[in-house]
């Protein structure tokens, strides 16, 4: 190695170890081996020598570079150390100070309802059903006495799905569609069947019949669509739908179950309820269930007598004795079985109960609204406590 080289070395090595900081360190890293760096000049003379001087400068040059390169990369961790060491002792950890807590969760108001309503009904005897949400024509309509020409089937009024083939068709041979209504229970007559988006959870109702034996008694929550939209309507919402089936039912037993229902979600013994006779095709009785509210403040409140005053009637519920021919359709003798079926929006009951007057935000995923309306994920419904307690 040439004396060029050593006392180079000597130099650079010297500025390595006097580096106070990772800057200045960073300076005689650039001096040394930047662009324009002492070594990477020395590197760049190697092109004008001879095959014979390159064999001979060469390798103290390379040995140069490697030497200074790993004298900068230890002086450099033993910097960072320090400066590290540095300040881990001049930090401190208050731990006296509150911990900045992630942003918990909500329940949705609906999935809270459902909760509710689940529990009252688990207290009455009442099981949860659950069916389908693309449902055939069969459970949805002919087998709730729903005829061809009702309004309800037509396509401004229901979702319909077309049934697709293995092969990817539209349609299917007649004698396919009869198996496939066959296979679901529904009615074998040679057409292709026909499927919807569920318009209720009535088609519940009718897989249960068929699957179990009476007596039953079940609930059926969940999801169903209608096409309609607007300020108190959306495609998609939320319905609970009751069925009793078993000897010697009648109104009654109607009227005891939703009154107790009543006063149980609203929590309130004040409830009033008001039946008038109406018309759904799969009930026979039918029966629109009102409860009285009362004015306080200028604001509607479930509760009280409107026969006193200061208030009025709001409807809340559809109900009635199962049609006979509903009972009939799912195998069951109508002169032996006889049974009652209601049904009520589950967005509308949490509108009621907990003051919201819009339906449109349910929907809309806005996480400020379901920091304002929404439940924790402790406030599980019991009624021994009462079921927001």
């Amino acid at each position: 190695m040439t004396p060029d080289l050593d006392q180079l070395r000597a130099d650079l090595l010297a500025a390595i170890d006097a580096s106070a900081g990772v800057d200045a360190l960073e300076a005689v890293r650039v001096h040394a081996l930047g662009k324009q760096g002492a070594i990477t000049g020395l590197l760049k003379t190697l092109g004008a020598l001879s095959p014979e001087e390159r064999q001979t400068v060469a390798p103290g040059i390379h040995a140069l570079r490697e030497a200074v390169t790993n004298a900068i990369g230890a002086r450099k961790a033993d910097l960072e150390a320090k400066a590290l060491a540095a300040k881990l002792a001049s930090e401190r950890v208050d731990l006296t100070l509150p911990v900045d807590r992630p942003a918990p969760g909500g329940v949705h108001p609906v999935s809270q309802v459902m909760d509710e309503l689940a529990e009252i009904f688990a207290d009455l005897g009442f099981a949860v059903a659950t069916g389908p949400e693309i449902e055939d024509d069969w459970h949805n309509f002919t087998a709730l006495n729903i005829p061809e020409t009702h309004p309800a089937r037509a396509m401004h009024d229901t979702f319909y799905a077309q049934r697709r083939s293995p092969q990817g068709e539209e349609t299917a041979s007649a004698a396919g569609a009869a198996q496939a209504a066959s296979d679901d229970g529904g009615s074998a007559t040679g057409a292709p069947e026909r499927y919807v988006l569920r318009t209720h959870t009535s088609p519940v109702q009718i897989r249960t019949m068929m699957a179990q034996k009476p007596p039953i008694r079940i609930i059926a929550p969940g999801r169903v669509y209608r096409s309609d939209s607007d300020a108190t309507h959306t495609p998609m919402f939320h319905q609970i739908e009751g069925l009793v089936i078993d000897r010697g039912i009648h109104m009654g037993h109607l009227k005891w179950t939703l009154e107790t229902f009543l006063k149980a979600y609203f929590e309130r013994d004040d409830i009033v309820l008001r039946l008038r006779p109406s018309y759904f095709p799969f009930t026979e009785p039918s029966a629109e269930v009102d409860i009285g509210y009362t004015l306080e403040k200028g604001r509607r409140v479930v509760g009280g007598d409107p026969a006193k005053g200061n208030g009025g009637w709001m409807e809340v519920l559809g109900s009635g004795m199962v049609h006979p021919k509903v009972i009939a359709a799912c195998g069951l003798d109508p002169n032996e079985w006889q049974g009652f079926a209601f049904g009520t929006g589950v967005d509308r009951l949490a509108m009621l109960k907990y003051g919201m007057d819009d339906l449109r935000p349910f929907f809309d995923g806005d996480l400020r609204w379901l920091k304002h309306y929404g439940f924790s994920a402790l406030d599980v419904p019991t009624l021994s406590g009462g079921v927001t307690a």
